[in-house]
């Protein structure tokens, strides 16, 4: 009786971790849409995807840090930094806006190398070292722009977010072609095996061979990178270089993270349940707008989504009994 129990609880489980996603939207996406019919036309539908993109990219990273045992808090105040860098090099300076961004990505690059090298040099607690650097990386943001918004008109720079190719919006191409890098990174690389091994047992990682070091202070400069990536789309998108955006940035990432499927004990994560938590995330504030649910109650909802998430991981990932 008890082994039955419990190939039925091992069984109840493996569905859960392959597949459990897949079924949430799916019933969620029925839900809203008997609520409110034009939530699945395709019209919405892209409109879901677009709003998505910057969101995916940031939890992509924040998925590396997490898998590895730690937490990304800075991503939000990044998306700062470079919107606010963009400001001055295309506004003030008036330089070539492939350049600017290049250089503002790269500046949110080299601070998530810090965070990495923080972390894994001197051996620090993630979420200390991330929730410092969020403070510092806000404050040089609003140090750069002296605390004033820079509107960024330019046919040019707003094309980054507003134009598609073959009809398909441009944050979606990009949110795909990330996508898919990170999916041959995760799972068809060394290093994606070095990520899941440092996440899994760290001691059994260093006697394998495994650069401890190297591989978190990477997870965190990838994080950084793609942080920077989205800062650049989101600016395009709201027109404006301001030092206050992002904020609650990171936890729409580790929330999409989560859905996902990426375990807070490290170890366990997929590229593909990332892309489907952020849709997952993006679902619900859409949804939520349709039937004109306030944001404070979406606020609530992320939040119990987040909670609710972790104790699916746990109840799947459970050892033993």
């Amino acid at each position: 009786m008890n082994k039955a129990k419990s190939k039925n609880n091992d069984a109840f489980r493996m569905f859960m971790g392959k597949y459990g996603i897949g079924v949430i939207l799916i019933f969620m996406i029925a839900i809203i849409a008997v609520m409110q019919p034009r939530f699945i036309y395709p019209s919405n539908i892209l409109n879901i995807l677009t709003q998505i993109s910057v969101n995916c990219l940031i939890a992509y990273g924040m998925c590396l840090a997490i898998t590895t045992g730690g937490i990304d808090l800075s991503v939000g105040s990044q998306l700062a930094l470079v919107s606010c860098l963009l400001g001055v090099f295309i506004v003030d300076q008036n330089m070539n806006i492939f350049l600017a961004c290049l250089l503002s990505v790269a500046a949110a690059t080299i601070m998530g190398f810090v965070n990495g090298v923080l972390i894994a040099k001197f051996d620090m607690f993630p979420f200390v070292v991330t929730l410092a650097t969020q403070l510092i990386i806000r404050s040089m943001a609003q140090i750069i722009s002296d605390g004033q918004g820079k509107s960024m008109a330019s046919p040019e720079f707003k094309a980054i977010y507003s134009s598609s190719f073959v009809g398909v919006p441009l944050p979606i191409i990009y949110m795909v072609v990330i996508s898919i890098i990170m999916y041959i990174v995760l799972h068809w690389t060394r290093f994606g095996r070095y990520v899941f091994a440092v996440g899994g047992n760290v001691h059994a990682a260093i006697a394998s061979g495994v650069s401890v070091f190297w591989t978190k202070t990477l997870c965190y400069t990838i994080s950084g990178f793609l942080a920077g990536l989205a800062g650049v789309i989101f600016t395009s998108k709201t027109g404006a270089a301001q030092s206050n955006i992002g904020i609650g940035y990171e936890t729409d990432a580790v929330a999409a993270c989560v859905l996902g499927g990426t375990s807070f004990a490290g170890g366990v994560a997929t590229a593909p349940g990332v892309l489907l938590g952020a849709i997952i995330i993006g679902c619900i504030y859409n949804g939520m707008n349709f039937l004109n649910i306030g944001s404070y109650y979406q606020a609530m909802t992320k939040g119990v989504i987040i909670i609710c998430a972790v104790l699916i991981d746990m109840v799947i990932n459970k050892k033993g009994n």
